[in-house]
């Protein structure tokens, strides 16, 4: 191990091996608890409801090829897997991410060893408990995995170097290829890996020791010529795993990578289309001036908002633990790390998002965590030695700080699984704010009891604002169509996980003489459907926080 970056494991915070593992799977295990409890209880925001869909269609038909515009293909393939085994629900379409957060604490493991074993736990304890993470752990978004993978990445490299092992070189560059396929943010995470290690390898320079910045560099490169061969073997384990995620599933009626015949097309898309439809869509309009309201200042300024108010226990104990392992005469370069690639992922990532959503600010929290997870194994050293009953006054106020710090952590905690308002830190603009259940259930009931009765649709939206002529496109493409078809989420989600027909009519004169047992449209349309329907329910609902409101008619 380098030098400064192994802890003595005489000193404080050494644990007992075993311990230490069943510490993290003790945590690890609490993790999945907490993202899988009430996992349903929160409709589909309208990125889910378009995950879900597009998960079900693949599911389906067997056809998928890779969209940025409907987020990474290991969503869409882990999603209908999960589907495929637990059933068509929101809690089986959520599963898989909610698996690969709860798992996330496990990555704590990697930088034992550079971390003191009670940091180790610590950084376990901060990957499981913090409460955006949670949220968006229970909500079908790469960013989740993204952040995991890109995790488990970078504890591969450092778990290699601590160790000389290869398996971890190889772990590191399937983990990047799986954070590519999770999400686009993951495109930025070699920038802010690489401008965090330069702050590192030129700490020493700051500190007046241009030798140890010359012998940092010096170890690098003496590294890369070392591990050239496994590099390159990694670099191939990359390109499998990005080969495998990005190809498309033809379902026997398109190109697809199981298919000898279409093998050659298929990996030409993933090598090539693949990337160039992520960089003209995620890209090339970045170049253009951004529109109002999408301005650098206050996109930042918005960014780290949500992070104080969704991640504060994590930017507290992340800020404490940078600036003691700052002014040590030792310090490890991997703490170090995670504290200038959080301070620079607040720059990059606001400007990768733009407009800033609150899943976007997840891609900082675990790397806030490494040095998080050494302002509280140091914050924990400190009460445990001087919370003694020798000093009741001492006690007192320690159990006082830590009483306030548990009510403000559950305050906040608390917000992961309210009811999703206008005001909440944790929702965007996209999320239903009425319980769907009931429409829902009385939908599927109505189409039930109509089955077999005739070749009709079961779902007619009417309106133009929800009309599209290309309803089972994959996906709509003209800017009238994908619109409209935008203005139906997450409904679609809900109503293709129960087998129903849809369709779309401009006009509630368009209804056949018979109707469909479920009409949708928007309030303006309201009387004229009225007029036409005879013995439908309705239900108002409101599709967003606020300024998204469908009428859904279901027949009694």
């Amino acid at each position: 191990m380098s030098d400064g970056d192994r802890e003595d494991r005489s000193r404080p915070g050494r644990l007992d091996g075993s311990r230490v593992a069943v510490a993290v799977a003790a945590v690890v295990a609490l993790a999945l608890l907490a993202r899988a409890v009430f996992l349903d209880a929160r409709p589909f925001h309208w990125h889910e409801g378009r995950a879900g869909y597009w998960s079900l269609r693949y599911l389906d038909t067997g056809v998928y090829s890779y969209r940025p515009a409907l987020g990474g293909p290991l969503v869409h393939l882990g999603t209908a897997r999960t589907i495929a085994a637990l059933g068509r629900s929101d809690a089986a379409a959520r599963a898989f991410v909610a698996v690969v957060g709860g798992l996330l604490p496990a990555a704590a493991l990697l930088f034992r060893g550079t971390l003191r074993d009670d940091e180790t736990v610590a950084l376990a304890a901060l990957l499981a408990g913090s409460p955006l993470l949670i949220y968006y752990s229970r909500f079908l978004r790469g960013d989740v995995p993204a952040a995991a993978f890109g995790l488990v990445a970078v504890g591969g490299v450092v778990r290699h170097r601590d160790t000389g092992a290869r398996w971890p070189l190889y772990l590191s560059a399937a983990a990047f290829a799986l954070a590519l396929g999770s999400s686009g943010f993951a495109v930025a995470y070699p920038v802010v890996w690489l401008v965090a290690a330069a702050f590192v390898f030129d700490e020493a320079r700051v500190r007046g020791v241009p030798a140890a910045a010359f012998a940092r560099a010096t170890r690098g490169l003496a590294w890369l010529r070392a591990t050239a061969t496994p590099l390159a073997r990694a670099a191939f384990v990359f390109l499998g795993v990005a080969l495998l995620l990005f190809a498309p599933r033809g379902g026997g009626v398109a190109p697809g990578l199981w298919d000898p015949s279409t093998l050659p097309t298929a990996v030409s898309f993933a090598v090539s289309e693949a990337p160039e439809r992520f960089v003209s869509l995620r890209f090339a309009h970045r170049l253009d001036p951004p529109a109002d309201g999408e301005s650098f200042i206050p996109a930042v300024v918005g960014y780290a908002r949500t992070l104080v108010a969704t991640a504060w226990p994590a930017l507290g104990f992340g800020i404490l633990g940078f600036l003691v392992e700052r002014y040590r005469s030792d310090t490890r370069g991997v703490v170090a790390f995670g504290g200038y690639a959080a301070g620079f992922g607040l720059l990059v990532f606001p400007v990768v998002a733009l407009p800033v959503a609150p899943w976007s600010v997840v891609h900082v929290v675990p790397l806030l965590a490494l040095p998080g997870a050494v302002g509280l194994a140091r914050v924990a050293r400190w009460a445990g030695a001087r919370a003694t009953p020798a000093d009741p006054a001492l006690l007192l106020a320690v159990l006082l700080v830590a009483s306030a710090g548990l009510v403000g952590y559950g305050g906040t905690a608390a917000g992961v699984y309210a009811a999703p308002e206008p005001g909440s830190p944790y929702a965007q603009f996209a999320q239903p704010s009425d319980d769907l259940d009931p429409m829902i259930a009385a939908a599927e009931a109505a189409i039930d009891d109509r089955a077999g009765d005739g070749d009709g649709s079961d779902v007619v939206y009417v309106g133009r604002d929800l009309h599209t002529g290309q309803e089972y496109a994959l996906p709509p493409v003209e800017r009238g169509d994908r619109e409209a078809w935008g203005a139906r989420l997450p409904l679609q989600w809900y109503f293709e996980r129960m087998g129903a027909e849809s369709s779309s009519v401009l006009s509630a004169g368009q209804l056949a003489e018979d109707p469909p047992p479920v009409v949708v449209t928007t309030p303006d349309q309201r009387v004229t459907v009225t007029t036409t329907l005879d013995g439908y329910e309705q239900y108002d609902l409101r599709l967003g926080l606020w300024d998204r409101t469908v009428v859904v008619f279901v027949e009694e």
